[in-house]
């Protein structure tokens, strides 16, 4: 099967949901546990195939070796679908079944949806998904874990396009954007990653993505790959994204990662440390946890403590306390007025660039996340920077790099690998990137504020002043001739008196 085709089926069966009293904003807690349920089942039946294949017609209870997941008996996609009545309650008691089989691997994976709720999901609504699910094979042999993922991909990025209202950037970053981050960090085979906000697991996935796509092998990240994640639903996805990329070892854990930090070095009374460190966390986070870090346990109010109503620096800080000696560093997706609100941010600002942990500032263009218009920026630091970046920062103007749709502004391909490329040059490029010393910006009152260091360029359509003037009153006049008009066809109705 194509990936367009198995695209087409999966978002035919979402449809299905229309049908519903379910929000559509709150679909992907339904369909995707559901995708999730058949892929287990099918593999589940390939591998039991297999297994007769070289055994001969035993019973699969002879050799649950074979199987990659423990399916306990009544809880198979065939024994929910053959469910006369009741199915919410059937599919519920098999996905739990399923997790207490697993705890290892599939703990809590598939979310917390109210399966058992007939007002919302009727037995005849959770009957057509299952039979439209059940048209489509997700065995290995139907569907490789590249178009599984991407398939999977697909669906969370279409479910972001219809909850825009709720801010569906929390759990989704545009691929691209990805792509360049994880293209910036150049994760090795063998590193750790690690995301603190990790929404549906993208980041991670791409840094995975980054080391195939230069020959290495994936099964070097297993064991070595760490997510948290506050949304119970949201922390499933990502379980079940990295899952169905092939990916068999690593841990995301659901809790607030600002107030509970999952992943610690208990010897040392400090967080675990990571190879590359990279995130897009909620803007400008209010009621972050500024309670719990006036006396943080874990030490990362070293540069200062952020302000109650802006969470940016609490992310930034944590993930710095993160980073491995020598070997550390992370990008981070901020609003850029984090790069030049003063008082408290403007004091750690200072005091990350005094210590020389800023490599490099990408300005990215307005309206390319979902939920937000706003123009983000991309902070690349370092624990250790090379001799060439030291005591330097590289600012980059990409915010005319985009292609503009009709309602979202798309960072595409080639803009990622050029802003990439940049950065690793790490040098000027008239119009778009300047290297700047930290004596320079210590000149700007330590602000980050991209417009001081690289100017737009100045367009050679500007006409001259005299033409600018003869155009804007020619204009003008127009618009009063126009008001003149309305006016007039308003009195002759009888609407203006």
């Amino acid at each position: 099967m194509t990936l367009a085709e198995l695209k087409s089926h999966l978002w035919n069966c979402a449809e299905i949901l229309r049908g519903s009293a379910v929000d559509r904003t709150d679909w992907k807690a339904y369909i995707l546990p559901l995708l999730f349920f058949k892929r287990l089942s099918d593999v589940w039946d390939e591998e039991t195939a297999e297994a007769v294949a070289d055994f001969g017609d035993a019973d699969p209870v002879d050799y649950p070796e074979v199987h990659r997941f423990v399916l306990p008996p009544g809880c198979h996609w065939d024994d929910v679908r053959a469910t006369p009545a009741n199915v919410g309650a059937a599919l519920s008691h098999a996905m739990r079944e399923i997790e207490r089989a697993n705890p290892e691997t599939l703990y809590r994976v598939f979310g917390a949806a109210d399966w058992g709720n007939r007002e919302m999901l009727t037995d005849e609504i959770l009957k057509d998904l299952i039979e439209g699910l059940s048209a489509v094979a997700l065995g290995n042999a139907a569907v490789g874990t590249d178009v599984l993922g991407d398939a999977y991909e697909y669906l969370i990025g279409k479910f972001a396009d219809i909850t825009k209202r709720k801010k569906a950037g929390e759990f989704y970053t545009p691929r691209s954007v990805v792509r360049m981050m994880v293209d910036i960090l150049d994760p090795q085979s063998g590193e750790s990653i690690y995301d603190p906000a990790c929404g549906t697991g993208g980041m991670l996935l791409g840094a995975i993505e980054h080391v195939q796509r230069a020959g290495g092998d994936p099964r070097t990240f297993f064991g070595k790959i760490y997510g948290q994640e506050k949304n119970l639903t949201t922390a499933s996805i990502a379980r079940m994204n990295l899952v169905l990329h092939g990916i068999e070892d690593f841990q995301i854990i659901r809790e607030d990662t600002l107030r509970s930090p999952a992943f610690t070095d208990s010897a040392r009374g400090w967080l675990a440390t990571f190879d590359c460190v990279i995130a897009n966390p909620p803007f400008s986070l209010k009621e972050w946890g500024r309670e719990v870090w006036e006396n943080d346990p874990w030490g990362r109010v070293q540069f200062g403590l952020p302000p109650e109503s802006y969470g940016d620096y609490a992310w930034v800080q944590h993930m710095v306390h993160s980073m491995a000696v020598g070997t550390g560093r992370m990008a981070v997706v901020l609003p850029q007025g984090a790069l030049f609100r003063k008082d408290a941010e403007g004091r750690i600002r200072q005091k990350l660039l005094e210590n020389d942990l800023v490599e490099a500032v990408i300005g990215l263009a307005p309206n390319i996340f979902y939920g937000t218009g706003l123009a983000p920026a991309v902070v690349v630091l370092r624990r250790s920077k090379p001799a060439e970046s030291k005591g330097r920062v590289l600012i980059v103007d990409a915010s005319s790099l985009f292609r503009k749709g009709r309602a979202q502004n798309y960072l595409e391909l080639e803009h990622a690998q050029q802003i990439a490329a940049w950065v690793r040059a790490f040098e000027d490029v008239p119009d778009r990137a300047k290297v700047v010393s930290l004596d320079e910006i210590k000149q700007e009152d330590w602000t980050l504020n991209i417009s001081r260091y690289v100017l737009p360029p100045i367009g050679e359509d500007i006409p001259p002043l005299a033409d600018a003037v003869a155009a804007f009153k020619a204009a003008l006049a127009e618009c009063r001739a126009a008001e003149d008009r309305l006016r007039e066809v308003l009195t002759e109705g009888g609407w203006l008196a």
